[in-house]
């Protein structure tokens, strides 16, 4: 008999699972509950408008609609106990009981359970007080740096903090609004390479998945904010076999510590876990397929999806052992809307859909919605698009080529995904055992003392190469990290340096060694740099081969050290980029923004701390206190490469140099002699710090321009037609502007580089446009949007208005009716409004015309985030003193 299923959720989670069961010849229905675009009226697969938040009218709806199995997608929902209500029911449901799903929903509590269990994980405590907090992460001997704060729905939020300080911050900001949770977790920061594996499970039998590895990072390069998921592939390539077994044990033992605690887990499994040199370490697991891992693993199971789900829940999953896809590879790109992952723009027109499944490629719905037959965004994650290849290099390619051809506003996402799976096809998954530093290919000490390694160029995919390389050295600025006693920056600025210079020859970065001189080796500042320089490499796609360590006798202070690199990057025949002579009168002049000071800079920076009333320990200048100036000082170069390389080999960049040297000498990389430039100093932010330094050294304007990059990182030659093309592409990425123009001699006078402005924008706190042209280019901070629910009551009936604007005027909402007449008490009609609010990720609730008494604790739950506009009961209840109001 052809069953009707039921898939809770609306994300590309839910709908790659609508896919897969609509796929089973057991399957008569499948009906998506709230759904999106995608699973609308699709063959088998039907939205539904059953409220989800509430647990008797969902059993109701499936009773009525004769629903034999029901997949639940959203934790929080596993978490409210959905699947042990519908159990209770007599109804068939795939999904962890509510205790198993809380311990892997909570940070704190799925910390503890790790613990008590000994599984391995990072080192964490849980924290009420934010000043306990802080003083546990200024005071530890590990980089404890990771900050999890539970949220509304049990959605954690994580900050992955640059420094202690950093971490601080986030720790304040979280816990002083106590609508977001109680509790605060620090953790460890580990290092390595992250997997995702995931299990289905019966209770006792764990039967594993293909790893995936997600990408959570916003921007190319895993730079910028921290998402749900911008992409993942599927299998991760060149895990050994013992790995994979080690894996297995972890996942098995997660279950089997379940159960013991009386909580048998049915269902998906996910834990991402840390390749460490310490060994494979839990960051974190959920009781439900990740999004986006599952819009990769999913296409690869060959089996009958209902049948492998039938056997878990009947406890025989051992008699029906999931088969996958042998030799074939899954790559998913998400798409999101502008914004994302803070507030996002919504009700765009998505286009092209069509013509990238003619592709031969999947496209999983998520933030979209039907309007007039159209599909437009609804905000967040909007489309994941996956391609099935023979191989990974392929599905790499057919993913961002069906990415290409949708098309909708502002729309965001990453052009390396698989990238880093690519690589590891050269260079094998490694977990260290010992103390030597990360290595990622075969190498070998030499007799010498010398460090010696192999590196295969033409598995790397090459037809034609050409080698470039590279050599740098971070003279005083590691001076100044020796007197700050602050080594964890050092790697990443010695590796941008290098590859950098690569970049701007059109080369890919392929190996990296480096070299330590000091006076009296210090294992641990030894460690520290190794660690940044390893971590480097990961970010730009390179190896890293090794470092040569020497220790040099009296009379070299024993604090001196003295740090080079050298990379070796390659690019195909005819690849390099244009010479000098391409730029011409009325060309386009972009810079790519980075707050860091460079090495070559840091002769001068020394002598201004050498006069200055500050010290490296002072509160940095504008920074209220919460940085330090040696800190700010040491805030590390910004690294471009891999994620500008497409941007520079598309044809419409004619000339790209690093400022190392300082925004003059950058800049004259890319000018001919015939040619000069004109910049306004007006039209980017200039960071604090160069200000500071500005005054404290006394400097002119043209002293700052030829030894500071003032803000710039890179400059970029571009036509003027199609600078706009290229300064959006880039600003996906990372802060970029128009900053002046290339003209003819006779539009300057004096110099061959011209910079307007430079003093006043130096002497400015709030750097300021120019002009509406300009002003129109740069990215302008966006103004915070709360969610609000206007709670109306009326014959019998609560209705909630979930807004996503105000004032009162409603621009984007949805209207939920609750019918208090279903309920027995009134505390139980209370705990569904809580739900429907926390399922929404409701901030501020506003009473119109609010007629019910609301229950205690719902009122202490939401105190200072209810406002009553008739000032009646609840109007001591608004928006507390210091909570910012929503635009």
């Amino acid at each position: 008999m052809a069953e009707r299923v039921l898939v809770i959720g609306s994300g590309g989670r839910e709908h790659a699972l609508a896919w897969k069961l609509a796929q089973s010849s057991h399957i008569k229905h499948v009906f998506v509950a709230p759904g999106n675009a995608g699973t609308a009226d699709n063959g088998k697969i039907f939205n539904s408008a059953v409220l989800v938040s509430n647990h008797t009218i969902v059993t109701q709806f499936c009773k009525d609609h004769n629903i034999g199995l029901v997949l639940v997608g959203p934790e929080a929902l596993l978490a409210a106990g959905i699947a042990d209500d519908l159990r209770a029911a007599g109804l068939c449901c795939f999904g962890p009981c509510a205790r198993a799903a809380r311990v892997a929903s909570h940070s704190s509590s799925s910390r503890a359970f790790l613990q008590r269990h000994g599984l391995p994980t990072a080192r964490w405590r849980a924290f009420s007080s934010p000043q306990e907090a802080c003083r546990f992460i200024t005071s530890t001997d590990f980089p404890a740096r990771v900050v999890r704060a539970q949220r509304p729905a049990a959605r954690t939020e994580v900050t992955i903090a640059a420094s202690k300080e950093e971490a601080c911050r986030a720790v304040q900001e979280i816990m002083q609004d106590r609508m977001f949770g109680d509790m605060v977790v620090i953790e460890e920061l580990l290092q390595g390479e992250e997997l995702s594996c995931s299990c289905f499970t019966d209770g006792v039998t764990v039967v594993s998945m293909p790893p995936a590895q997600p990408h959570k990072r916003l921007q190319d390069g895993d730079r910028g904010p921290t998402t749900a998921g911008m992409g993942s592939y599927c299998p991760v390539p060149q895990v050994p076999e013992a790995l994979l077994e080690q894996i297995r044990d972890i996942l098995q033992h997660i279950v089997d510590s379940l159960r013991q605690e009386g909580a048998a887990y049915v269902g998906v499994l996910q834990a991402s876990l840390m390749l460490t040199k310490e060994g494979v370490k839990i960051l974190n697991f959920k009781c439900q397929f990740g999004d986006p891992q599952c819009q990769v693993i999913l296409p690869l199971l060959e089996n009958d999806f209902y049948e492998v789900i039938q056997a878990a829940i009947d406890g025989k999953l051992c008699s029906c052992m999931p088969v996958w896809s042998e030799n074939r590879s899954a790559v998913c790109v998400v798409m999101a809307s502008p914004g994302y992952p803070g507030d996002s723009d919504k009700g765009m027109e998505v286009t092209g859909i069509l013509q990238a499944q003619e592709l031969g490629l999947q496209v999983f719905h998520g933030g979209t919605a039907l309007k007039d037959g159209r599909v437009v965004t609804t905000g967040g994650r909007v489309l994941s698009i996956t391609a099935v290849r023979q191989d990974l290099m392929e599905a790499v390619r057919e993913a961002n080529r069906g990415v290409a051809t949708i098309h909708f506003q502002g729309a965001t996402f990453r052009r390396d995904i698989g990238l880093r799976g690519l690589q590891l096809l050269q260079q094998p998954l490694y977990v260290s055992t010992g103390p030597e530093p990360s290595p990622d290919v075969p190498s070998c000490r030499s007799e010498g003392g010398g460090f010696a390694a192999f590196f295969d160029l033409k598995a790397s995919g090459y037809d034609d190469p050409i080698l470039v390389s590279q050599t740098k050295g971070l003279g005083p600025k590691l001076q100044v990290a020796q007197i700050c006693k602050r080594h964890d920056t050092i790697g990443q600025d010695l590796v941008a340096l290098c590859v950098n210079d690569l970049l701007a020859q059109g080369a890919e970065p392929l190996f990296f060694l480096s070299h330590l001189t000091c006076g009296k080796l210090d294992a641990e500042v030894l460690e520290t740099i190794k660690e940044g320089i390893a971590e480097a490499c990961r970010s730009a796609g390179c190896a890293f081969l090794g470092e040569e360590v020497t220790e040099v006798a009296a009379p070299c202070p024993p604090g001196h050290c003295d740090l080079a690199g050298f990379v070796v990057g390659a690019m195909e025949r005819g690849q390099r980029l244009p010479g000098l002579q391409r730029a011409q009168d009325g060309d386009a002049l972009l810079g790519l923004g980075c707050p860091g000071i460079p090495g070559p800079a840091f002769g001068i920076v020394r002598r201004i701390l050498l006069t200055s009333s500050l010290h490296c320990s002072s509160p940095a200048p504008g920074s209220c206190g919460h940085s330090t100036l040696g800190d700010v000082l040491l805030t590390p170069g910004r690294m471009f490469s891999p994620a500008l390389l497409p941007v520079l080999r598309s044809g419409h960049v004619k000339g790209f140099a690093p400022t190392a040297q300082g925004l003059l000498g950058g800049i004259s990389r890319v000018l001919p002699e015939h040619v000069n430039a004109v910049l306004d100093a007006l039209s980017w932010k200039i960071p604090e710090i160069f200000c500071w330094l500005y005054k404290e050294g006394n400097l002119s304007a043209e002293e700052m321009a030829q030894t500071f990059p003032c803000g710039i990182g890179a400059v970029l030659v571009v036509q003027k037609e199609l600078a706009q093309h290229v300064l959006q592409d880039i600003q996906r990425q990372q802060e970029a502007w128009l900053i002046g123009k290339v003209v003819s001699p006779c539009h300057t006078v004096g110099s061959h580089i011209e910079v307007e402005n430079l003093s006043e924008a130096l002497q400015m706190s709030s750097p300021q446009q120019l002009n509406d042209s300009t002003a129109q280019s740069q990215p302008q901070p966006r103004k915070r949007k709360a969610k609000v629910a206007v709670l109306v009551s009326g014959a019998g009936e609560l209705s909630l208005v979930l807004a996503q604007r105000m004032p009162l005027y409603i621009l984007e909402s949805l209207v939920q009716v609750i019918d208090h007449k279903l309920y027995g008490s009134r505390s139980e009609f209370d705990s569904t409004i809580d739900r429907v609010l926390e399922e929404f990720s409701v901030e501020l609730i506003c009473l119109s015309g609010f007629m019910r008494v609301l229950s205690g604790p719902f009122l202490q739950k939401w105190k200072g985030f209810i406002s009553n506009p008739k000032g009646d009961d609840y109007a001591n209840m608004g928006v507390p003193s210091g909570h910012q109001s929503p635009e």
